[in-house]
């Protein structure tokens, strides 16, 4: 029995390992691709798109880890976002985690525990982000991707995310 649970065990590690490889080759490889594709990826927020997909296909602690690794990742491999962004952007993804657990044993609907995860997490980074701006500690805009794209992105992440389970409730 013991063997079988860590086999188990080691399975889900490796599946781990291997998204957040995936997760942080994506990450690293963002400026690349635009830039062969001529499209502008950081619009569809790919940190964002890598961190719902390891709370959707991984595990808690996994989502974690994306959250306070893929800024910081960014920033020691390409330099963007800057230090103060990748900091802010860690606090905000890392609150998408807390809130989106911390909904999903409150609420049954998936798409509106995802779509309000995201939007206070993106409200909670406008506030900091503001904060910083408006005490000369950064100088930046405060919106760099059009509300409208942010919007769409969340929704489709939610979509997902529903639709997903959908899908599995009705094979089960």
């Amino acid at each position: 029995m013991t063997t079988a649970a860590s086999l188990v065990l080691n399975r889900e590690k490796i599946k781990n390992i291997l998204f957040d490889i995936v997760a942080l080759a994506f990450i690293y490889f963002v400026p690349t691709i635009s830039h062969y594709l001529s499209v502008p990826l950081y619009l569809i927020e790919p940190m964002r798109l890598m961190l719902v997909l390891a709370m959707v296909h991984t595990n808690k602690r996994n989502a974690y880890i994306i959250a306070f690794t893929l800024p910081v990742f960014s920033l020691l491999m390409s330099g963007h976002p800057v230090a103060i962004k990748a900091a802010i952007m860690t606090m905000e993804l890392v609150f998408n985690v807390w809130l989106f657990y911390t909904l999903s044993k409150k609420w049954q609907n998936t798409f509106a525990v995802m779509l309000v995860s995201i939007l206070l997490s993106k409200i909670a980074y406008y506030i900091l982000k503001f904060g910083l701006i408006s005490f000369a500690v950064f100088n930046t805009e405060l919106i760099s991707t059009p509300i409208y794209l942010q919007l769409i992105t969340s929704v489709v992440f939610s979509a997902y995310l529903f639709f997903l389970f959908k899908r599995k409730a009705t094979k089960s």
